[in-house]
């Protein structure tokens, strides 16, 4: 499919677009700004997120003053070609308050669903090394220490074979939900977060792709 020309963009009457711009490694939506034909321009020349502020009418460069910039992975409108996501890999912050993203600020949550995600994971357990409440399974592991999680871990590996050997669909995925949790207790004893393994994959994934390419050639 070929790549959707500039012109071929719908701006609105000021001559802009929405931009939802997205964290490549965590999906975490950080922001949505709004672009110009000319801070497009720049974004894509730069591949770093240019945008036009409404307020000061004037472009801004992410990171130009903060040394927050967020390098653009994708640029990706939508069926009507009228709004972006543009998947950025950031050097910091999105939000000019400091935080990761714009949108921390419930409005609504579900009570029936449940919006899992690894990263969310990965929070609870730093929460609870650091707060080490009583009774928590958690807390115990990190009391034990390493040696404890890691024989955890190695138990888990061996139930998910046990379990796959056995060509126990269920049960496979149950030991390795499992291995999942235990492997994550042992990153945050580590100080291993989800974006460096997210990035470790994606490296090999590059590399993966080069040698298929090769094969091909």
């Amino acid at each position: 499919m070929a790549n959707v020309k500039i012109d071929e963009l719908k701006f609105d009457e000021r001559g802009l677009i929405p931009a939802i711009v997205v964290d490549a490694i965590s999906r975490k939506v950080l922001t949505l700004a709004y672009m110009n034909k000319e801070s497009l321009k720049i974004t894509m020349e730069k591949a770093l997120t240019c945008f036009y502020s409404r307020s000061r009418d004037e472009l801004w460069l992410k990171g130009e003053t903060s040394g927050n910039y967020q390098h653009v992975v994708s640029i990706t409108a939508d069926c009507d070609k009228d709004a972006l996501v543009v998947v950025v890999e950031k050097d910091g912050p999105a939000c000019h308050t400091g935080t990761d993203s714009c949108f921390t600020a419930p409005v609504y949550i579900s009570d029936e669903l449940n919006d899992f995600t690894f990263e969310g994971l990965y929070e609870l357990l730093l929460g609870r090394k650091r707060d080490m409440p009583e009774g928590s399974y958690t807390t115990y592991l990190f009391e034990k220490g390493r040696d404890k999680i890691l024989k955890k871990v190695g138990e888990e590996s061996t139930e998910v074979i046990v379990a796959a050997k056995g060509d126990d669909k269920r049960e496979t995925i149950y030991e390795i939900a499992d291995l999942a949790y235990h492997v994550m207790v042992l990153m945050t004893e580590m100080g291993i977060t989800t974006e460096d393994v997210v990035r470790e994959l994606a490296s090999r994934h590059v590399i993966d792709k080069k040698v298929k390419q090769e094969k091909m050639t």
